[in-house]
């Protein structure tokens, strides 16, 4: 296909569950003025882990969106999904009838899936034996389940799948639905990240990794991406959603469009199961892609939201691949890691950036890195640190990198007819 015939495609809704709001307005209110959305664990009795923090959705209540039977068959992280999707859609005044159902699609990633209901039905198991466990855990438990109930709730017939991709799942399932976009096989695409995995069992696997920071007794502190002090991520939970459409297909009904999607890249760093290949190889060829793939230069980049997880290997690494990739111009961009106030949502992350991203572009405002008090020699660049900016911006990177060396960067820019 070549450049002419690919479909222009564009941001008309966002949906937003995050440990700093649970509506898009909320969440980029909490993002601007710099909240830290990380406390004491409170899902379960964590005394005993070594981790003890993490960024809880708070207040949010299923039946806003779904009924009773419908919430009670569903992990948190798919109520989490169909809730950031109902809101999208309601955002982007789209209407999914019995005409268009076919060519609207459903892609939502998600790094862990249904891992509550795994441990509870376990429990189940153990004490009460096999004939106990629940009909609904497998349908409950298994990641697909975010974006077939998703479909299932609003009635798209269009194409539907789930990508697994770790850390990287929500910016796979944006930059997919882009393509399945661009290529003609749908006019509009639900696609995003949702993830639920704060429970006792991923808690304890991830800390036992050496992943999480123990700093337990100063919580909204402890997520401090491209700071010296840092000590480890801190897992957080909720989903970020986009509806993209074709942008004729949006003009004709005269939607409100935040911001163009026009590049996508994805690699592998094949090195190793946790830690980035030294360098950023991998991350700076994502980000490479994705730009050649937006036809544009780096010299155009004015924005970047890193992926940032406030781990030594990934904050030194994903700074050597920005440099790569912009040269000179690489201490005169801006860039953030949302994280310090949200926490890491693992397959969920990416959808909540790509819907911070395009909220900077539409808004010209830079949310901020907080906790960025004392910055790492290595990491030397321009991260917004502790306070939101006013800038102009017209090109934007989102990068999302995941366990087993996914590396994905999605390109955003402000759209201009």
């Amino acid at each position: 296909m070549t450049d002419k015939e690919k479909k222009r495609v564009v941001v008309t809704g966002i949906g937003a569950i995050t440990p700093i709001g649970n509506t898009p307005d909320e969440y980029w209110e909490g993002l601007i003025n710099g909240r830290s959305g990380i406390g004491p664990i409170t899902l379960f009795d964590a005394s005993h882990h070594k981790c003890r923090i993490a960024g809880e959705v708070k207040g949010f209540n299923p039946h806003d969106y779904l009924d009773s039977k419908d919430a009670k068959r569903m992990d948190r992280f798919a109520q989490f999904a169909v809730s950031a999707s109902l809101q999208a859609l309601a955002d982007a005044q789209f209407v999914i009838n019995e005409l268009n159902a076919e060519q609207v699609g459903v892609i939502i990633g998600t790094g862990i899936g249904g891992i509550k209901v795994l441990e509870d039905q376990q429990t189940v198991y153990l004490n009460r034996g096999p004939d106990r466990c629940s009909p609904f855990m497998v349908p409950m438990m298994i990641a697909n389940m975010a974006a077939g109930l998703t479909a299932i709730h609003i009635g798209a017939k269009g194409p539907n799948t789930c990508p697994v991709t770790a850390c990287a799942a929500g910016s796979n399932a944006v930059g997919d639905a882009f393509r399945m976009i661009q290529r003609g096989y749908a006019q509009a695409m639900i696609c995003g990240g949702a993830e639920a995995a704060v429970t006792p069992l991923s808690v304890a696997g991830f800390a036992a990794a050496r992943t999480l920071s123990t700093r337990n007794d100063d919580p909204t502190h402890a997520s401090r991406p491209f700071d010296r002090d840092r000590d480890g991520f801190v897992m957080g939970e909720g989903a970020g959603i986009l509806l993209l459409e074709e942008l004729e297909h949006a003009r004709s009904r005269g939607a409100r469009i935040y911001a163009e999607i026009v590049g996508y890249g994805m690699t592998c760093d094949a090195y190793h199961m946790t830690s980035p290949v030294p360098g950023g190889e991998g991350a700076n060829r994502a980000m490479q892609l994705a730009l050649k793939d937006a036809l544009l230069d780096p010299m155009q980049v004015n924005y970047i939201n890193a992926h940032g997880t406030s781990t030594a290997m990934n904050d030194t690494t994903e700074t050597a691949a920005m440099k790569k990739v912009l040269g000179d111009r690489a201490y005169k961009v801006a860039i953030s890691s949302t994280k310090s106030m949200t926490g890491h949502l693992l397959g969920g992350s990416g959808g909540i950036e790509a819907v911070a991203t395009t909220l900077a572009i539409a808004h010209d405002q830079l949310p901020p890195t907080i906790n960025l008090e004392n910055p790492d020699p290595e990491c030397d660049l321009d991260y917004v640190p502790n306070v939101s900016r006013a800038q102009k911006v017209d090109v934007a990177l989102s990068n999302s990198f995941g366990f087993g060396g996914h590396n994905v960067t999605l390109v955003f820019q402000k759209f201009t007819d």
